[in-house]
């Protein structure tokens, strides 16, 4: 049986990933089993730019961090070597740089992962990883509500041309009767 000290740095442990599931958007959990040193750095180099928290947690910690959020039924992902990345901002940066990883090292896989309040297995985080960035989409939205004012503006243009050359026209005309 574990002391009391070993359990009350369990369970701050506990809270305090509770605490960062909580106010992350979207998270995914790994098997990372045969990653070596260099692509461990690099790939915790990547994660950290882009404002990921990286860290490996032992199975049964997380899954009481879990079960504190109110995520249940992960016990048959949290098996072997599990590590977690967390997104607060961003809910596919994650996911991208980590499936891209786990295509470059087969040793390196996707357990499962959250958005929001929603668990994802495996092939719905590699769906997550395939759409555009937060940035690419505002763009997207910005551009399809700017499509229409745009060709409101041609369609002006060509009827005051219109009427510009029906004016002319006329004026053409009427110099030409005199």
């Amino acid at each position: 049986m574990p002391s009391q000290k070993i359990l009350e740095k369990k369970k701050v442990l506990v809270e305090e990933l509770s605490e960062q599931i909580k106010n992350s958007c979207s998270g995914v959990l790994v098997n990372y089993t045969g990653i070596n040193v260099e692509n461990d750095i690099n790939l915790r180099k990547e994660l950290r730019e882009n404002k990921i928290k990286y860290s490996v947690v032992k199975n049964s910690i997380l899954l009481r961090a879990f079960q504190t959020v109110g995520f249940l039924n992960l016990e048959g992902v949290l098996n072997g070597a599990t590590a977690v990345a967390l997104s607060e901002d961003d809910y596919v940066v994650a996911a991208k740089i980590l499936c891209k990883f786990s295509q470059d090292n087969k040793f390196f896989t996707i357990k499962a992962g959250f958005v929001d309040d929603s668990i994802i297995d495996e092939n719905a985080v590699f769906d997550l990883a395939k759409l555009p960035s937060k940035e690419v989409l505002i763009a997207m939205v910005l551009g399809g509500l700017n499509a229409p004012i745009t060709s409101l503006v041609y369609v002006l243009t060509g009827v005051l041309k219109s009427f510009i050359f029906v004016v002319l026209a006329i004026e053409k005309s009427k110099s030409q009767q005199q």
